[in-house]
């Protein structure tokens, strides 16, 4: 079961939806065999892990666009190293999966060490959608570690939506975990969302999304659907030429810009929608600013964190903001 089309030709591709539920109903499926077995599933979803200069691109810069990495340099002759290293593994143990550990050793990796421009080790960093963030230096105490990573975690989920997916420690570590229970079904709930949209209760939609949604709050199926149905909310009624010719107009209306973004990507014209919304964040401040950028990121949630074109509109909206 997913959202449906509502007849517009061409727009948002919605068989994402299925594809969502169908991935976490393997997720758990895959959890559950590890349970029983006691190995770990082969979802990558390591926490702590080594990285070269060969694996820098997959293991950072792209995994950085769905959970933020935290990078630790470190060298064996380091006396500091040996102090910060365990207790970051041991954070990113404990935070369980909203950030990830990379540890580079720069005797092996000069490049990187070089490109960072770090001065002197243990030093740590962030990326973040592709943008490096530079964290502290040194072997800090733990709870100024601890409040900077809370720090970066709220920022990665405020301002870029980026949010980790939760990994059970146990299960990362190759560990016997206890498989979780599903919350649900909803077949009913999601079901009584379709049949609003089929019949153009878009607010009826909305709230069997949200109904859903108040219960399990990571629900692909019902994200999905609830950023669609708000968005066929939103453009209802709107006159589109005109909504275009104010905002070409009014390139400093933000409210404008957001309409017709909102229309862009209801045309399927997602990359025009993104691009019109990264550039009025990079030229406004203040409110207006903040009204653009959760604006993409509710945009972010119709098409789907995996899509490229998500991943590229939000190492460009790290670049203007940064």
């Amino acid at each position: 079961m997913q959202p449906r089309n509502m007849s517009m030709s061409g727009v948002v591709d919605l068989a994402a939806v299925k594809a969502a539920g169908e991935a976490k109903q393997k997720a758990e499926q895959a959890r559950a065999e590890a349970a029983r077995t006691g190995q770990a599933p082969a979802t990558g979803a390591r926490l702590v892990f080594d990285v070269d200069e060969a694996a820098f691109q997959q293991d950072i810069l792209q995994r950085s666009t769905e959970v933020p990495v935290v990078i630790d340099f470190w060298a064996e002759w380091c006396e500091p190293c040996k102090q910060l290293g365990p207790l970051l593994e041991r954070l990113a143990t404990e935070y369980a999966g909203k950030f990830v550990l990379a540890k580079i050793d720069v005797d092996a990796n000069q490049m990187l060490f070089q490109q960072f421009g770090v001065q002197g080790i243990p030093a740590v960093f962030a990326v973040v959608a592709g943008q490096p963030i530079p964290l502290f230096q040194g072997a800090a105490p733990e709870a100024q570690i601890r409040q900077v990573l809370d720090q970066l975690v709220q920022a990665a989920e405020q301002q870029f939506g980026i949010v980790g997916a939760p990994v059970d420690p146990a299960a990362a570590d190759g560990q016997e975990a206890e498989a979780p229970q599903p919350a649900g079904p909803y077949d009913a709930l999601l079901e009584a969302a379709s049949q609003a949209l089929d019949s153009g209760d878009l607010s009826g939609a909305v709230q069997a999304y949200k109904n859903v949604l108040s219960d399990d709050p990571g629900h692909p199926e019902a994200k999905l659907g609830l950023a669609q149905a708000e968005l066929l909310n939103r453009v209802q009624g709107l006159d589109a030429s005109a909504v275009r010719k104010e905002a070409a107009e009014n390139p400093a209306d933000v409210q404008a810009q957001i309409r017709a973004a909102d229309l862009d990507l209801v045309g399927g014209h997602v990359e025009d929608a993104f691009g019109r919304l990264v550039d009025t964040v990079k030229r406004t401040f203040g409110d207006d600013r903040e009204a653009a950028r959760l604006r993409l990121l509710e945009l972010f949630e119709v098409i789907g964190a995996e899509d490229p074109r998500v991943t590229a509109a939000r190492t460009a909206l790290a670049r203007v903001l940064f």
